[in-house]
């Protein structure tokens, strides 16, 4: 039935693409996608330490080596499209709004809905999920497992022999960065709508640690070692210390039954929810504007997350349930430093093996500058090449290219950018405080660059489709929408506003009322009869053309025209890459 229904959306956007003229149903917007359903998996022997007959009724753990992941994505796949023909087609999961519905990877939260500034800074944390360093007890945080990978040490706790938290340190190269990226990077991930852990940052006596004897933990490298004493210790000296306090991240468990990573393409075949090809997603496409802004170049499939969430959640392996879609670890974004000085500095703008750049530099000898070259390192170094200054939001590399950010076209980019310019700058400046940083100078720089970034990725994506949205009606036939363009830029003097209005092949001009905050309303005539017709008559069909002088193409509001008595009714947006003229006029 998903699969139906996204196959219907894609025609309707095939057709809006050819120019003919696109018509939408007389009903609501899709809301809510139906991949939070229950669904049932076969169950299969999956034998456990304490039940080696154990039976689970879930879609089996995948996992995703980080070698086949990078080479496959930098040698492999590129290669293959080589071959390909592939001429890329919309993202499937828009509603008529051109907005993505909620679903088991995305909820509409700051693009819908302005949180207040606790529920900002809370961000994926419940109220049980936040630790305080400060009132825990000697030893009642204890520790149960190392942590067995990753750059960076730590270990697991549990808390009231219920609550897990991965605790993870700064590397000492980098005192704050990490930790603060991740608790800033969840806070913002899970603002924009994606499924994140609760990451925050926590200050506390080493006292309140209770190791449990007997741990062992298996690095990268395969070689077993006991997590004792003598390695927690070592661990707790590596952390950034205030005082006779220890900083370091807390990352909540997430919940339900892990399954692995999801993939950035294809279809999980084990989960009867997953219908829509991963890079067909517009929400993992426009997932690339967010993580140009913050830098998150590590936006991979290991750092992902699936959990089958059981109906039942005292058997998290059992049927019927779902699976939730969720991101994870931001702590290399805001300016990561590696060993090679060389990689640090590309990091944004190339791809590990970029064989673009590594063509354009052999056929010109090296003559090209690139914007690495420039880089230069932040005040005091903190953040290491993070900036403004060479951020072009079309250019932004992560490390390996990624299927669905490859695929990502300029419908997916505005799509994210319309929701990042909700965030204002008093906004980014809470969130920024979630980094806890000793020094008040470095919360001021990263609020400086985050802000100006987010006004490049802003100028580029809203100066080509129109930044209109969120269409409400008003009394009196009034038709009012959001300029988000206007709205960050608090200016009314560069935009110039037009309106036109075609209904039943007739075309007339539309006054523009502006309003503050970016508001923009205009007048509907009433030019339908109260009765005689159906409701969804193409005679009771009208198209509303808004252009705001700033972005090349206008804006489509679709409405049917119900009579005097019941007014009008929004059935849809697009976007066409077309003018005023052409969106009116031109088209049959």
């Amino acid at each position: 039935m998903a699969s139906e229904r996204y196959r219907l959306l894609l025609g309707w956007l095939l057709l809006a693409c050819s120019g003919a003229e696109r018509r939408f149903p007389l009903r609501d917007p899709l809301w809510q996608d139906t991949d939070q359903q229950p669904v049932s998996v076969d169950c299969a022997p999956r034998p456990t330490d304490q039940d080696q007959k154990h039976r689970a009724c879930a879609p089996d753990p995948y996992v995703s080596p980080l070698a086949w992941d990078a080479a496959d994505n930098s040698l492999f796949r590129p290669f293959a499209q080589l071959w390909a023909v592939d001429p890329g087609r919309p993202a499937v999961n828009v509603n008529a709004f051109d907005e993505v519905p909620d679903s088991a990877w995305f909820s509409n939260r700051i693009g819908k809905k302005k949180p207040s500034r606790a529920e900002l800074l809370q961000g994926a944390c419940s109220d049980t999920d936040l630790l305080d360093g400060a009132t825990a007890a000697p030893g009642s945080w204890v520790i149960d497992q190392g942590k067995p990978n990753g750059a960076t040490p730590g270990f697991r706790i549990k808390v009231g022999g219920k609550y897990k938290f991965l605790l993870k340190t700064d590397n000492q190269a980098e005192p704050e960065r990490p930790t603060a990226a991740s608790a800033i990077g969840a806070a913002l991930y899970h603002a924009v709508g994606f499924n994140t852990s609760c990451e925050q940052i926590v200050y506390f006596d080493p006292s309140v640690l209770s190791l449990k004897p007997g741990l062992k933990v298996t690095d990268n490298s395969g070689i077993t070692k006991p997590f004792d004493e003598h390695a927690l210790t070592r661990v707790l000296k590596q952390a950034v210390h205030r005082g006779s306090l220890v900083r370091m991240q807390a990352s909540a468990w997430l919940p339900g039954y892990l399954i692995g990573p999801f993939r950035y393409e294809g279809v999980r075949s084990d989960d009867p929810n997953d219908a829509i090809p991963h890079e067909d997603r517009r929400d993992l496409r426009g997932a690339r504007v967010l993580a140009a802004w913050i830098n998150h170049f590590d936006a991979r499939e290991q750092n992902t997350m699936d959990s089958w969430i059981a109906d039942d959640s005292a058997a998290p392996d059992s049927s019927p349930g779902h699976v939730r879609h969720f991101y994870l670890d931001t702590s290399d974004s805001f300016g990561s430093l590696w060993d090679w000085d060389e990689i640090s500095r590309r990091l944004g703008h190339s791809y590990l093996l970029d064989f673009g750049y590594m063509g354009g530099d052999f056929f010109t000898f090296g003559a090209i500058e690139r914007p690495w070259e420039r880089a230069q390192k932040t005040p005091g170094g903190l953040f290491g090449y993070f900036h403004y200054r060479d951020f072009d939001p079309d250019g932004w590399k992560n490390e390996y290219p990624n299927p669905a950010f490859s695929s990502a076209d300029e419908h997916d980019n505005a799509w994210m950018t319309r929701i990042l310019s909700r965030f204002d700058r008093e906004d980014i400046e809470a969130l920024v405080s979630l980094g806890k940083f000793t020094r008040p100078e470095h919360a001021t720089f990263l609020t400086d660059v985050l802000e100006q970034r987010l006004e490049r990725i802003v100028t580029r994506y809203f100066a080509y489709l129109s930044p209109l949205s969120d269409p409400r009606l008003e009394p009196a036939g009034k038709l009012c929408l959001t300029d988000l363009a206007r709205r960050r830029t608090r200016s009314a003097s560069t935009f110039r506003y037009q309106s036109r209005l075609r209904a039943r092949d007739a075309v007339r001009e539309l006054p523009v009322e502006v309003r503050d905050a970016g508001e923009v309303c205009l007048v509907l005539p009433q030019l339908s009869p109260p009765g005689g017709v159906p409701d969804d008559d193409p005679s009771r069909y009208v198209v509303v053309g808004i252009d705001n002088g700033q972005a090349r193409h206008a804006l489509g509001v679709h409405l049917y025209d119900l009579g005097p008595e019941r007014g009008f009714r929004v059935v849809g947006l697009e976007r066409p890459e077309l003018s005023l003229t052409e969106l009116i006029e031109a088209r049959p």
